[in-house]
């Protein structure tokens, strides 16, 4: 049996090729929209991808699935568990199987077996998986998708909170306690595989390392150790991170199927006389310094960090033509990471060095360190925009600071009161420097980024200016 793990950091989302040496054939879990790195793993070990499974209708990636079946014709194991609302849908003329709890498919000589694990969401499936090539009767190892990950559960209040289905998540938690006991009585020492890392908006204490065991978690899961149903879903629905909005649409795209990408177009270089179309939403991915020194007026700045692909779901409007400045040479990756979330229909590109020195006018902002507006904040002479999440904010925040999470502030900017010089504030200084763009970007003029946010702001001025 072969084993790779793929991992895409911006999205904290993993992926799995599963090969069966003896046949050649060779499987993928849960697949990322680009499927570059399993052709090229494939054509590496001198395997053929002969399937796609999916765990779930995903929301916070597009499938690549799809893609696998058009370009090899990879039957796609699909979930057929849960109500007819979040069924898979356009799959006339695909190569598919539908699954539901205890099927089993066999991929060489790898045999799978679904287990109905709902909770994140009704359709939700794990797959164990025993190798009968190597002569094993007992699985190896399981994949869980978004239901168990190191650490942690999957979220149950996605569809309500993202999708607007209203009293589900309370039902999906319920729905996860009966889940996790099949999942108590697997094996201590199988192997866990599960669909997402730390960072990811999935749960709410995902753990860094890839992998896991049955044993490990039921010994440290913090979800692993409740017996009481109503104590159990209580603690999930605590203190959940607040889900990026393009969570519905990716639902959607999945749900429906997503386009393929040798249907879309090429994205052009675009020129300045472009960037004054109405309706243009611009976005400057120049890291903040360099945005911060001088930008174009009603630009949005989203550095193509780590961080990149999550907040360009939160803050761009998927209706509207878009334009991104870069520094880079070929704008490929950040296509593929758009891609990812479903951007499909990128306006063009920009060189933002070339066009912000041809600009005849730039907008700017000034960074301020805590120690410089520690007695400002005291007299009240400055109002404090706090863009962290909302668990950040209630374990502790500057005093008389207003509270509007990052993702939310191009929908809430006119509650933030500018009647003083305003001054936003996050963990680091990072996500702060982007709501200051998105401030600008919508009239605010007198706007400052705080240097080092709430975690220098804690080390450098008195503890009085801070609450809970």
């Amino acid at each position: 049996m072969f084993l790779r793990y793929f991992y895409d950091e911006k999205l904290a989302q993993a992926s799995y090729m599963v090969g069966c040496q003896k046949t050649g054939e060779a499987i993928i879990i849960d697949p990322a929209r680009d499927i570059s790195p399993y052709v090229k793993t494939a054509e590496e070990q001198s395997f053929r991808i002969t399937g796609a499974a999916e765990t779930h209708i995903h929301a916070d990636f597009v499938s690549g699935a799809r893609e696998l079946e058009d370009a090899f014709k990879a039957k796609m194991y699909l979930s057929d568990e849960g109500d007819q609302e979040w069924k898979y849908e356009n799959l006339s003329g695909v190569n598919h199987h539908l699954l539901k709890d205890k099927d089993t498919f066999t991929v060489g000589n790898l045999l799978f077996e679904v287990i109905h694990t709902p909770g994140h969401t009704p359709e939700s499936i794990s797959y164990l998986l025993t190798d009968k090539g190597g002569g094993a009767s007992e699985p190896i190892g399981i994949f869980t998708g978004d239901f168990v990950f190191a650490g942690d559960i999957g979220r149950p209040d996605l569809l309500e909170k993202a999708a607007g289905k209203q009293g589900t998540a309370e039902n999906g938690a319920k729905q996860m306690f009966q889940s996790l006991k099949k999942f108590k009585e697997l094996p201590d020492y199988l192997q866990v595989w599960p669909g997402h890392g730390a960072g990811s908006a999935c749960g709410k204490s995902l753990g860094a390392v890839p992998s896991t065991t049955a044993g490990y978690e039921k010994m440290v899961n913090w979800a692993l150790n409740y017996e009481s149903e109503s104590d159990f879903t209580r603690a999930l629905l605590e203190d959940q991170p607040e889900p990026p909005v393009y969570f519905a649409e990716m639902k959607r795209v999945n749900k429906v199927g997503p386009a393929l990408l040798r249907t879309l177009s090429e994205v052009k270089l675009t020129g300045k006389s472009e960037l004054e179309d109405e309706g243009i939403q611009i976005i400057d991915t120049r890291t903040s310094a360099e945005f911060a020194k001088g930008h174009l007026k009603g630009t949005i700045n989203i550095p193509f960090n780590q961080s990149f692909t999550n907040w360009a779901g939160w803050l761009i409007d998927y209706r509207k033509p878009m334009v991104f400045l870069t520094d880079m040479e070929n704008p490929s990756e950040i296509t593929k990471a758009l891609r990812s979330i479903g951007v499909d229909e990128v306006h063009g590109y920009g060189h933002a060095g070339d066009i912000v020195a041809k600009a005849s006018s730039l907008e700017s902002y000034d960074e301020v360190s805590p120690k410089e507006i520690e007695q400002k904040v005291k007299e009240g002479s400055v109002h404090v925009l706090d863009v962290r999440s909302q668990s950040e904010w209630q374990a502790g925040h500057i005093k008389g600071a207003q509270h509007i999470m990052l993702g939310t502030l191009p929908d809430r900017v006119n509650e933030v009161k500018d009647d003083k010089e305003v001054i936003v504030q996050c963990g680091s200084g990072m996500r702060s420097a982007i709501g200051v763009s998105v401030l600008q970007a919508h009239g605010m003029k007198n706007v400052k980024n705080l240097t080092g946010g709430f975690t220098k702001w804690k080390k450098e001025t008195d503890s009085e200016t801070i609450e809970k």
